[in-house]
């Protein structure tokens, strides 16, 4: 038997089984999927999960993305080697990498809503998920090297794993959603507990190449509930739930951060420029709004030069509104001053300014008062400032206020600086640099 039938032989048995398996009760069949897992509590030392944040490592993120997304006909091979999409170019997208012996052997992105949305939502309908309070992230580009895709999930889980912890402790993600093939959606609602979203599958996906495609999504907060429900009595190497929620892996390396951001920029004007304007024509195929939107996210001086020009009006305007390139989650308290017993009320800070913030509260707040905030700008910093609540709505169960600050504070001063001044995650920790340079 050639080569060429013995691949063709190996197709046929692969699909004839799953067309076998697909007759079988779903009970059963999630059963046979969670019998597969296989997941190490101490992987090789070799390998090493963390975001991908250099050139090198980003593009053999995209690398390997492209050939598993060529090879099961999900898009045309692209000249570059690569797939590279518009959300990889966005500050709120982190890709993870898994890299083995110093190779990039996994990859995933996880996409944070932002003025472009999801890839998926031109599809499925995210109203449910939308209801429920929490941010959401998209799952995507999620890739792993042949050589390891035989091997129990030796890359797989690791990476899975990666994901949760950043997502629930780094990410500030409540609701991850996904659109997958219809071949694999019952490895996550089996393993990992997706719901299939209201308009259950398409037939032509336009972002896999017209592939068929199912949406998904999960809630992280039941997470831990569901998954003690079915995996907490398994053994140790079957036990999702001990992996997940109790195991620590030393193999992964989450970001240092100076501060309480939520998401990790890494995309330099020069790596900006470097894959989507000579490696690929990402930035030349866009469409005038987008190319609009895309300057009011990096409406930076050092970032012109490379963005994509614009010629429409409305997309000078769109750039003009700045758009945030970090998102924050700082945890605070506001005590009213000249009031007796005044209680100490907890915040949690949202948004910053020169000159004020806003933040959320479970706590009705008075307004036109003055009192003293203690903010928790990161694990280091702090700020104890005289501030006032200026507006604010609250609908019983939490409120979201608008305060102004009598005066910011140097911790303030240089957060802010950062913030307005900053490109990469890598800036913030060097906040400093941006009072020293006039910046603020």
């Amino acid at each position: 038997m050639n080569k060429f039938s013995a691949s063709g032989a190996r197709r046929f048995l692969h699909q004839s089984l799953r067309k076998v398996f697909s007759f079988f009760p779903r009970s059963l069949r999630f059963a046979v999927y969670r019998s597969f897992v296989d997941c190490d509590p101490k992987p090789d030392p070799r390998l090493v999960l963390k975001i991908a944040e250099t050139k090198e490592e980003l593009e053999a993120c995209f690398t390997l993305l492209h050939d598993a997304y060529v090879s099961s006909g999900f898009m045309q091979p692209d000249p570059s080697g690569m797939r590279v999409t518009i959300y990889h170019a966005l500050p709120t997208t982190t890709t993870l990498c898994a890299k083995f012996d110093g190779e990039v052997v996994g990859t995933l992105s996880l996409i944070r809503e932002s003025v472009f949305g999801f890839p998926l939502q031109s599809i499925f309908n995210l109203h449910g998920v939308r209801e429920k309070s929490g941010n959401i992230a998209e799952v995507s580009a999620l890739a792993v090297h042949p050589k390891f895709r035989k091997t129990g999930g030796s890359i797989l889980f690791p990476l899975m794993k990666f994901m949760y912890e950043y997502c629930t402790t780094f990410f500030d993600t409540r609701h991850l959603v996904i659109a997958v093939n219809p071949n694999r959606i019952e490895m996550y609602e089996s393993l990992l507990f997706f719901e299939r979203l209201v308009e259950n599958s398409v037939e032509h996906y336009d972002f896999a190449n017209g592939a068929p495609a199912v949406g998904a999504s999960v809630d992280l907060h039941l997470s831990p509930g569901i998954f003690k429900q079915v995996y907490g009595k398994k053994p140790r190497r079957k036990n999702l739930y001990l992996y997940f929620m109790r195991t620590k892996l030393r193999n992964i390396v989450m970001p240092s951060r100076r501060y309480f951001t939520t998401n990790d920029p890494v995309m330099t004007a020069d790596l900006l420029d470097h894959f989507f304007n000579l490696r690929t024509q990402t930035f030349h195929q866009l469409s005038e709004r987008e190319r609009g939107l895309l300057h009011s996210i990096y409406n930076l001086p050092g970032y012109k030069r490379v963005l994509p020009v614009v010629f429409s009006e409305s997309s000078f305007r769109n750039r003009q509104r700045k758009h945030q390139r970090y998102s924050l989650k700082c945890p605070g308290s506001f005590c009213a001053i000249g009031t007796e017993n005044s209680p100490v009320q907890s915040l949690r800070v949202v948004e910053l300014s020169d000159d004020g913030f806003l933040a959320h509260s479970k706590d009705p707040l008075p307004t036109g008062v003055w009192g003293e905030v203690n903010i928790h700008l990161g694990s280091e910093e702090r700020s104890v400032m005289k501030a006032m609540v200026m507006r604010g709505k609250h609908n019983g169960s939490s409120g979201f206020y608008g305060f102004k600050l009598a005066e910011p504070d140097l911790p303030w001063r240089k957060l802010v600086g950062a913030l307005k001044a900053g490109t990469t995650h890598d800036d913030l920790d060097n906040a400093t640099q941006f009072l020293l340079d006039g910046t603020h």
